[in-house]
């Protein structure tokens, strides 16, 4: 099947994207086994969104998704893209080929592995990396985030209707989160310069194990939501682009063109250093407008 563009990727990114292509009439595709990307994960009411005093993700993702149901959308895994003269070809991880003339890529990020003891043995079983999939789940119980960046604030801030104790755990002698997070932390104990060494537990998590000014330190807890950064999702492109130190494609911040003609990437999976959901929207709407002349 030929499609004149495919958008792999269904958060605020590429449904922008999709939303544009709509208007400018393109015989378009979107590829992604999900809606909302990271957006849906938001721990926080969104109060930065234009048109919005406050909104949740969910809700978000639910208005957008409302305005691309006219479009294909393909509910599947991207494992490949291939350039061959003038055309892309996709192919999925169910074994289906689709091409195009341009393809947009917005797959986001994955949420970043620490890689310590334990982390893997207690996933589903106290170790978590969204607090909206599984806030509900530690109510009453004590629990540790990791990482004090906005995500680790807000995942502890959406934390306090269900949790009896927290605690913020970041490496850094100080945390990054803004101060509009900080001020809404209050009741939640912050420890810097922390670095967790080991999760540990017999069925279920019940401590951890934290390094702090060269000693080693034990908490009691029950629930440890990890929030260290994201790794953005490029391995499907192959040496179809560039990408930085942190893998993040490297593209022209005037249209967001890889170095692939035709091939663009917008939202968190570029090397672009703002990462927020009306940044994500407006890079989707540019890549169409320069993905339309160059078909």
């Amino acid at each position: 099947m030929s499609y004149d563009l495919i958008i792999i990727g269904a958060g605020p990114a590429g449904i922008t994207s999709a939303i544009y292509s709509a208007r400018q009439k393109l015989k378009v595709l979107i590829i992604s086994k999900s809606f909302g990307g990271q957006m849906a994960q938001k721990a926080v009411e969104i109060e930065n969104y234009p048109g919005f005093e406050k909104v949740t993700g969910f809700d978000l993702i639910l208005k957008m998704e409302n305005q691309v149901k006219d479009i294909e959308i393909l509910r599947e895994k991207v494992v490949k893209v291939e350039k061959k003269d003038n055309f892309f070809i996709v192919s999925t991880e169910e074994g289906k080929k689709v091409e195009a003339r341009v393809v947009i890529v917005a797959t986001g990020a994955e949420p970043r592995r620490l890689n310590v003891s334990g982390e893997a043995g207690y996933l589903g079983k106290g170790v978590s990396y969204c607090s909206t999939c599984d806030g509900p789940l530690f109510k009453g119980k004590d629990i540790a985030v990791i990482g004090g960046g906005d995500a680790g604030f807000e995942t502890a801030i959406f934390m306090k209707k269900y949790a009896n104790k927290i605690y913020i755990l970041e490496y850094g002698d100080k945390v990054k989160a803004s101060l509009e997070n900080q001020e809404k932390a209050d009741g939640i104990e912050v420890i810097t310069g922390a670095e967790l060494k080991e999760i540990k537990g017999k069925d279920f998590v019940d401590k951890i194990i934290f390094e702090k000014d060269k000693n080693k330190n034990e908490l009691d807890v029950q629930g440890v939501f990890i929030q260290a950064g994201y790794i953005p999702e490029t391995s499907f492109l192959g040496d179809l682009v560039d990408l930085n130190e942190k893998k993040e494609i490297i593209v022209n911040f005037e249209n967001y063109e890889t170095k692939t003609s035709g091939l663009f990437a917008v939202g968190d999976v570029n090397c672009g250093k703002v990462k927020q959901i009306v940044v994500a929207c407006g890079q989707g709407a540019t890549a169409v407008i320069y993905g339309y002349k160059y078909i």
